[in-house]
């Protein structure tokens, strides 16, 4: 590849006696050696005791920095990532350090306006708002016993014990377990099954485990649950009037006219974030299927541990460990890697083309354009400018972050 830089730095014998004299002085003030005070230690002692490959990793790490600075100045390069550093050759008379360095990689786009892409036409339909007010009226329902017959979303409440060829198997065990009839919470067949019968009766319930279920054991099995039916109940749906409008609690709603007016302003919000979302993910499908650029496999690793961090933080917020993940998933982090490969390719790819796209085009943005809209997304979280930068990333993260915004816009127009 044209952005991987392999290049070989050499110290000579003057510039590496002196980084090892720096390195022992800063060692023997430390140095421990029997029969000597500390910080006496002479140089050949403190050499037969510790041995020369100490003072050569001490010096190593020392002018490393130094190195890598020069060598990228003399050759006027960019690095997009950290080196990787090879010791070729180490001596008393020399050090030979190789730094391979990978740069931005070419890109090149042959189009990327007037693409013909169109943004889907955002329609809120009758169905849609009869059913996100029968959401709102579900959310409000109170739950009465029933005395009938169980039927489809009606909620059992249950005690339950599943068995494999008559052995009981663990994790299969629950008691007054609230089971809502249609919600697939359970093995396929399982709610069906419940369909009809009362609160009192005792039921045995027939089912096959799936193929992909998350225990080696039990995949494909057939099981035998038993099951106590202890109460059954109902919702009971608020009516649309006066005291439910009240209950909602939402701006401008007083009747089931101006309730159903608001429900369909979020549905066509909520419609038109994902129609633009869509859109813009779209366009940069198309801009990509007009780029060409080599992605180094580094790259790509680098983003997937980008990936694995962000996917390990939200699992948390559920209280769940990437290792609990695994275990419940029957996979290992090689796995979940291998997963996220694709997407994280197609990210880096996207990076390097919206920032190609940037260059093409010029595009600049302003300290005051940073400043005013940090303090815009600072009073969005009620957060002060200083706290929402510094969780953001700083100045720099966000000028990033708006140019690709501009980009975007670009590439819509």
């Amino acid at each position: 590849m044209k952005n991987i830089h392999e290049i070989e730095i050499k110290l000579e014998k003057n510039e590496w006696t002196k980084a090892l004299d720096t390195a022992f002085l800063s060692e023997q003030k430390n140095a421990k050696v029997d029969g000597f005070r500390k910080g006496k230690v002479p140089r050949n002692v403190y050499e037969k005791h510790y041995g020369k490959q100490a003072l050569y990793y001490v010096a190593i790490n020392n002018e490393l920095g130094m190195l890598y600075e020069k060598v990228l100045k003399d050759n006027k390069l960019e690095p997009i990532m950290d080196p990787k550093i090879d010791i070729v050759d180490v001596d008393d008379e020399k050090l030979v350090v190789k730094f391979t360095i990978t740069t931005k990689p070419e890109v090149k786009i042959k189009k990327y306006k007037g693409l013909g892409v169109k943004k889907d036409e955002v329609k809120v339909t009758k169905k849609e708002i009869d059913e996100e007010v029968d959401n709102l009226r579900n959310r409000y329902a109170d739950l009465v016993i029933k005395d009938g017959k169980i039927e489809e979303k009606d909620i059992a409440v249950i005690d339950f014990e599943g068995f494999v060829d008559g052995v009981a198997f663990e994790g299969g065990k629950g008691e007054n377990y609230s089971l809502t009839i249609g919600s697939n919470t359970f093995i396929p067949g399982f709610e069906d099954q419940l369909v009809g019968h009362k609160a009192g009766e005792e039921v045995d319930v027939n089912v096959t485990f799936p193929e992909e279920y998350h225990s080696e054991e039990l995949k494909g099995k057939k099981a035998l649950f038993k099951v106590m039916i202890h109460e059954v109940k109902t919702k009971e749906l608020p009516k649309l009037d006066e005291d439910f409008f009240l209950d909602l609690e939402m701006e401008n709603v007083k009747d089931e006219e101006s309730l159903r007016s608001v429900c369909e302003a979020q549905i066509k919000a909520r419609k038109e974030y994902e129609a633009e979302n869509k859109y813009i993910d779209d366009l940069l499908a198309e801009v990509e299927k007009n780029t060409t650029v080599e992605i180094p496999n580094e790259l790509t690793e680098e983003e997937i541990d980008r990936m694995v961090s962000e996917y390990a933080h939200n699992l948390e917020h559920q209280g769940i460990t990437l290792d609990m993940f695994y275990q419940f998933t029957n996979s290992d982090e090689q796995a979940l890697r291998e997963q996220m490969r694709n997407d994280a390719m197609k990210r880096v790819k996207y990076r390097f083309m919206l920032e190609e796209i940037a260059e093409l085009e010029k595009v600049e943005v302003s300290d005051k354009e940073v400043k005013e809209e940090a303090e815009k997304m600072a009073k969005q979280y009620n957060v002060t400018k200083e706290e929402f930068l510094k969780h953001f990333g700083g100045d720099e993260a966000l000028r990033y972050d708006l140019m690709m915004q501009k980009v975007i816009e670009i590439i819509k127009e």
